[in-house]
């Protein structure tokens, strides 16, 4: 039987963090956006995003998950640190390399309505005021993302191209995190009991739009 992988392919703010929690109880070694020391041996890998290395595996040994292999599941896998812009869920050749060499692999999408992430990205430091604008990401260019209607346009846009990519296939599932039964359909999906489900890294509520909490 073929390794379960995790990669989620869920937008900032869709509930990454909860979902990297809810693997990790669930017994999954999971990387989520930044590799620590403490996750693993490699110290080549220390410090490293997630993307970065799966973009080393897929240009330079056709395989995107190359190097991770202490790694079951991964709950964030952009990075938008300046200068660097890496988004692999947006990449499809990446994602079929992925698909194609590993055939346990289960794709999950977390979401959330793209206004309600929107929102959460406008007050998540300065990811929706300064970041997001000036970096050229894929669906949104530099100079883009500045406005709450190019931010939910181009998250609608995400989630719709990701459902026609894997339109009728079983490997992948798009989860509501708000939805009673998520842990369940999660859980359900990944062949998995799922024994712990809530919120974390939650935008603190007193924090006024647009206020950088960096």
């Amino acid at each position: 039987m073929s390794r379960l992988r995790v990669i989620n392919l869920g937008l900032p703010k869709s509930g990454t963090t909860t979902l990297a929690r809810a693997l990790r109880k669930s017994g999954l070694h999971v990387a989520d956006h930044r590799i620590k020391k403490v996750q693993t041996g490699d110290r080549a890998l220390h410090g490293r995003f997630v993307g970065e290395v799966m973009y080393d595996g897929y240009f330079l040994r056709g395989d995107p998950l190359h190097g991770l292999e202490d790694f079951d599941g991964f709950a964030e896998i952009n990075a938008l640190r300046p200068p660097r812009s890496i988004w692999p869920q947006f990449d499809f050749g990446l994602l079929a390399a992925i698909r194609a060499l590993h055939p346990g692999a289960r794709f999950l999408a977390t979401w959330r309505p793209p206004e309600a992430i929107s929102d959460s990205m406008l007050r998540w430091s300065n990811l929706g005021t300064e970041r997001l604008p000036a970096a050229d990401i894929p669906g949104l260019p530099a100079g883009y993302g500045v406005t709450t209607r190019e931010r939910e346009t181009w998250i609608a846009g995400h989630y719709a191209a990701l459902d026609g990519f894997f339109a009728g296939a079983g490997d992948y599932l798009r989860i509501d995190v708000s939805a009673a039964d998520a842990p369940m359909r999660i859980g359900g999906f990944l062949g998995r009991e799922m024994p712990w489900w809530g919120k974390s890294n939650v935008n603190p509520v007193n924090v006024a739009e647009g206020e950088d909490r960096a």
